[in-house]
């Protein structure tokens, strides 16, 4: 669908600036389900977007897993154990930064953003919806990426999934508040350009599929310093070893918190 186009979710019809929520206005957590819920149905009913999120990292996961065109390490695990955490990363990645930035930034050149800013929904519902939107494709990426890879022989370490998961709450956390601090800052021309540059230079050599400890010289030691880097080691350490990489947590957490910080100075509602 055009982004010139995009409707509103039920719940929020236009108000004058400031009123706030209407008497006839559905209370605020339906206002923002159905936000969330119209958010995830944009981005999986997308053709463009449903094969950034979905389709690319698992044609990622099978040719890493079925072919030798990238040479890895795996420290004795299985291939697809290995690999299996890093295309989540991925995939993760495509979702909560890439597809959230462009939707983000066209949605505020084209008033998206400040009509529904007016609306009984507010700013922060609305923002609480996106969240809840990418959260719940990311299940989707999750049941799918894993089935996919236990069909292929992955045996992930039961032990190490609590890790994993704040690992990945962390990940997206930090990518969503880049992709508003982005969103927010440049044009949507630029934020369509820079958003997929950004994704495709992380995932080569920001530590995602391939850790940072194989990467040349001292772009494994900067890797492990970016929020793609240590979201990699941290799902490897839970998913294959079964074990919380609480130093690569840590640079999450610190990543999480700074790009809040900065999508909260930069980002623009119009």
């Amino acid at each position: 669908m055009s982004p010139d186009a995009r409707p509103g979710p039920a719940g929020t019809a236009p108000t004058a600036a400031g009123r706030g929520a209407e008497p006839g206005a559905a209370p605020a957590v339906r206002r923002v389900l159905a936000q969330a819920t119209f958010e995830t149905r944009m981005i999986l009913r997308n053709g463009e977007q449903l094969l950034v999120t979905v389709i690319l990292p698992v044609l990622v996961l099978v040719g890493l897993a079925r072919t030798g065109f990238v040479d890895l390490a795996t420290d004795g695990a299985a291939r697809i154990d290995f690999v299996a955490p890093g295309v989540l990363a991925l995939a993760v990645m495509s979702t909560s930064f890439t597809s959230q930035a462009i939707a983000t930034a066209f949605d505020r050149r084209n008033g998206v953003l400040r009509l529904l800013a007016t609306t009984p929904l507010g700013r922060g519902g609305l923002l609480a919806g996106k969240v809840l939107g990418v959260l719940a494709v990311e299940v989707v990426q999750v049941v799918v990426i894993g089935a996919v890879a236990v069909g292929l022989g992955w045996r992930p370490e039961l032990a190490g999934v609590p890790a994993a998961l704040l690992a990945l709450l962390l990940g997206t956390a930090a990518f969503t508040s880049l992709a508003l601090a982005l969103a927010g800052a440049l044009r949507a021309e630029a934020v369509l350009a820079t958003a997929n540059l950004v994704l495709v230079l992380l995932a080569v050599a920001g530590g995602v599929v391939i850790p940072a400890s194989q990467l040349p010289g001292r772009l494994g030691d900067v890797a492990l310093l970016l929020p793609s880097g240590a979201l990699g080691e941290a799902l490897r350490a839970g998913l294959v070893h079964g074990e919380l990489a609480g130093g690569s947590l840590l640079v999450l957490l610190a990543w999480a918190v700074a790009l809040a910080w900065g999508a909260r100075r930069l980002f623009r509602w119009h």
